[in-house]
């Protein structure tokens, strides 16, 4: 190659934010004209400009470039020995390039800044700060931080007390200023305090100033001033209104109370539920009666009827008549008429993987069940179908991942006949899986039918 270049010998440092110009020589020794490109390369070559950046030289001639290598002041460019390179590209054969190198140290620095959130607090317990402490040096960074305020009113508390911080970035430290005595009440207090940020020492063992940051931290009292205020205001309104209830309100209310209970008041209230009042009133008078059975006026309030026993000569059944007759509820005396209370439950255990599994209820000959209620239950979450039909069709048909308990009811009860059946048929598709209880190997689905049973014989 007849293209050669070097850098001057020689240690050379820079500052981040700094400015150091280094010089090349260029020499030609060919036999042809060759013009150069100069063009930076390596770590350094974001912050390197070369001047002149072409080169033209004759045959044997030689030149020269200035490169100037400008690190940015910034928490990114690292300290130490890095590489500076310049690379010069021959335009007549470009895959034939010439790269000059030389060792540059970058020195450290140390850029702190400090600030106090908030600067000023209000508070009658304690005033909350916050120091923020940021590195924008490229090294780590250690710093003491130390609170002073003027006498000995309030104590300062720093949490933590030391930081190391990283390049660029910014670590908080609480300040907690608790007072020493309390103000219950009266003209806020004033404090002011500094808050010391000190660097740890430099390598070469130098001393750092510390940045001070100014605070205040008002102490407020415990009780406001409007407190004994709105006391005294709060006892005035409150023997007002008692006055106003006591004079006013309360014989006005007690007035309209006795103007309100009139004949025609008393008999409208009456004859609103004549068949409970009447069947009730019946019952207990005939109960209560001279020469009737203690017992029969109990009788009678339920709605049942009770013995014709007598004693003196007055049948105990009067009572009871009455009160059978007037009662809206015929009680348990009634089932024959009312059919009786009834329910069952109908369970169903199958396996996942698609098939069904059916049970059923068979009601008795000579009767009817009419259903009122149904209530379906899927206790460990399965997966599937549930349907519940008789043989007129379908009731219910429902997906088990819907629901874990469902109920429905009805006012005008299903009749299923003497010899009916009502049939739960379930398809399980996947198993539940209760919450904290062992996985079970098959679904479990149940149903609850409630209603009367009614006789159809004659």
């Amino acid at each position: 190659m007849s293209i050669s270049a070097s850098f001057d010998e020689g240690a050379v440092a820079v500052e981040p934010g700094g400015d150091v110009t280094l010089l090349v020589q260029v020499a030609n020794s060919g036999t042809t004209v060759e013009e150069l490109r100069l063009e930076p390369v390596g770590p350094c070559a974001e912050w390197t400009a070369v001047e002149p950046e072409r080169l033209s030289l004759y045959p044997g001639a030689s030149g020269s470039a200035q490169v100037h290598v400008r690190p940015p002041r910034a928490p990114g460019t690292a300290p130490g020995t890095t590489t500076l390179g310049l690379r010069l590209v021959p335009t007549s054969d470009a895959n034939l390039p010439v790269v000059a190198e030389r060792p540059l140290d970058v020195l450290p620095f140390t850029d702190v800044s400090a600030e106090l959130v908030p600067r000023a607090s209000q508070s009658a317990w304690r005033g909350r700060h916050e120091a923020a402490v940021d590195n924008r040096g490229n090294t780590p960074l250690t710093v003491t931080l130390a609170a002073q305020g003027m006498g000995e009113r309030v104590k300062f508390a720093l949490e933590p007390a030391d930081l190391t911080i990283p390049c660029g970035e910014t670590k908080l430290s609480r300040l907690n200023a608790r007072p020493v005595r309390r103000i219950w009440r009266g003209a806020p207090a004033t404090h002011a305090f500094q808050v010391l940020v000190t660097p740890e020492p430099s390598p070469d063992g130098g001393a750092r100033p510390p940045a001070v940051l100014d605070g205040t931290y008002e102490q407020q009292a415990i009780l406001p001033r409007w407190l004994p205020r709105a006391i005294i205001t709060a006892v005035i309104l409150a023997g007002v209104l008692v006055g106003l209830w006591y004079g006013l309100l309360r014989p006005t209310v007690r007035s309209a109370a006795r103007d309100a209970i009139t004949p025609e008041s008393i008999a409208s209230a009456a004859s609103a539920t004549p068949g409970t009042t009447a069947g009730t009133t019946a019952g207990t008078t005939a109960g209560s009666t001279a020469g009737s059975t203690a017992g029969t006026g109990s009788t009678a309030g339920t709605g049942t009827t009770a013995p014709a026993a007598t004693a003196g000569g007055t049948s105990a059944g009067t009572g009871s008549t009455a009160g059978s007759a007037g009662g809206a509820n015929p009680g348990s005396g009634a089932n024959t008429a009312a059919g009786t209370p009834t329910r069952t439950n109908i369970s169903v255990k199958d396996a996942a993987g698609g098939s069904t599994k059916a049970a059923s209820y068979t009601v008795a000959s000579g009767r009817s069940f009419n259903v009122t209620d149904i209530v379906v239950q899927n206790p460990q979450g399965d997966a599937g179908t549930l349907v519940v039909a008789t043989a007129d069709g379908q009731l219910l048909t429902l997906a088990l991942e819907d629901f874990r308990a469902s109920d429905y009811h009805f006012v005008t009860p299903i009749v299923v006949p003497a010899g009916g059946r009502i049939t739960l048929t379930v398809g399980c598709r996947e198993v539940g899986r209760p919450i904290k209880a062992p996985v079970p190997s098959q679904c479990s689905e149940s149903v609850l039918l409630g209603g009367t049973l009614q006789s159809t014989t004659g």
